[in-house]
């Protein structure tokens, strides 16, 4: 499996117009080399170098096994990240350079699971049915 954008190469500057400081959407991904048998893919955006401990940007689920997520789209159920919502939070780091991942599973079935869980509920629930996974990491400081 292989993660890219459109937006920013893999370990390079995302634009500003995926972060806080811009439009707060999420960039265009593409997903390359599915492992046979994907049902699903799972993804989970999140920050290992917040203050706080790793920060969830973005967890979404029940995501078909296209190739592509669009820009600024909804490709799946969301869960709850870090700042308490079910969407997409850019990035927004407090103080300096952070690293964000972009952390694809490919899974062998849907999952149930409720719309608004968090990221522990949707690693419980991927336990035994993951296929593969790729990542795809773009850091951010504010300007």
């Amino acid at each position: 499996m292989k993660v890219r954008s459109e937006a920013f190469e893999d370990g390079a500057d995302i634009p500003s117009k995926y972060t806080c400081q811009g439009e707060d959407i999420n960039p265009p991904l593409s997903i390359e080399d599915l492992p046979e048998g994907t049902v699903s893919l799972a993804l989970i955006m999140d920050d290992p170098d917040a203050p706080v401990g790793t920060w969830d940007h973005w967890i979404v689920w029940n995501i078909r096994p296209n190739k592509t997520i669009a820009e600024g789209s909804i490709p799946g159920t969301q869960g709850q990240n870090d700042f308490i919502q079910s969407k997409y939070g850019g990035p927004c780091p407090p103080t300096g350079m952070h690293r964000y991942f972009f952390k694809f599973f490919a899974l062998d079935t849907f999952l149930e699971l409720k719309e608004g869980s968090k990221r522990e509920a949707l690693e419980k629930v991927m336990e035994g049915h993951i296929l593969g996974q790729a990542e795809l990491m773009g850091k951010y400081k504010r300007k």
